[in-house]
């Protein structure tokens, strides 16, 4: 199993302003394969995704991505895991804005040892003809699509997409998950995608739902559904 997370727990807070946000969460992850995590908010599902990774720091438990051992493993390590597998896609773009498109998924391109080639996946993610275009000058589809790019790059092994279509209208949500399901085909990426819409647990190989804190189900997709198939986004 590429990905697993044993009785999971993190607070925050101290004393009677502490809260619980994971308390003891417990799930696996195939290689390869598409995850979603929905709940309402609050439940603890951006927090699951951040311990994944190694962006906040987890109480107790065990993360184990491919063999390593995240909880306990030391800044340095933490920073060349989230250098070398871990690309991240979020509800806002966080573009730099004095960059050009290019320039701005030249940022983590440099990041990598083995970065994927520039003009092919700006081809594949649709944004060759916009690569010399400013974020002033792109939709929010468009900004997403480049931030996919910027993530990807890297060629991680790991995707973690917190609400990635979050921002969108229904029309550029589907261009977004037919991106991310493509990416997933073209490259294995194992992909985690926090959601609140519903719908987008169609298309995914496992679906967890977290409400306070804890999943209350999770369950394997024999069928998923292809992304340009989905209803109601």
């Amino acid at each position: 199993m590429y990905l697993e997370i044993r009785d999971l727990k993190k607070s925050y807070g101290e004393g009677s302003s502490r809260t619980e946000v994971l308390r003891g969460v417990s799930t696996s992850v195939e290689k390869g394969s598409v995850c979603a995590i929905l709940g309402p908010s609050g439940s603890g599902k951006s927090t699951l995704l951040n311990c994944v990774g190694a962006l906040e720091t987890a109480d107790s438990g065990s993360i184990l991505v491919d063999g390593s051992e995240l909880c306990g493993m030391k800044k340095d390590g933490l920073a060349e895991y989230r250098r070398e597998k871990l690309g991240f896609v979020f509800q806002f773009y966080n573009l730099v804005p004095n960059l050009t498109v290019r320039e701005n998924v030249q940022v983590c391109q440099y990041l990598s040892k083995h970065p994927l080639p520039m003009d092919d996946l700006l081809d594949t993610l649709g944004m060759a003809g916009h690569r010399n275009k400013f974020p002033s000058q792109l939709s929010g589809g468009q900004q997403q699509r480049c931030a996919i790019a910027r993530a990807v790059i890297k060629n991680p092994e790991l995707l973690l997409c917190d609400e990635p279509t979050g921002a969108l209208d229904s029309a550029s949500s589907r261009e977004i998950l037919i991106l991310l399901e493509r990416i997933n085909r073209m490259y294995g990426t194992t992909i985690l995608l926090v959601t609140h819409n519903a719908a987008i647990r169609q298309m995914a190989h496992k679906v967890l739902t977290i409400r306070d804190g804890v999943i209350v189900d999770e369950y394997e997709n024999a069928s998923p559904v292809p992304a340009a198939e989905l209803e109601e986004l």
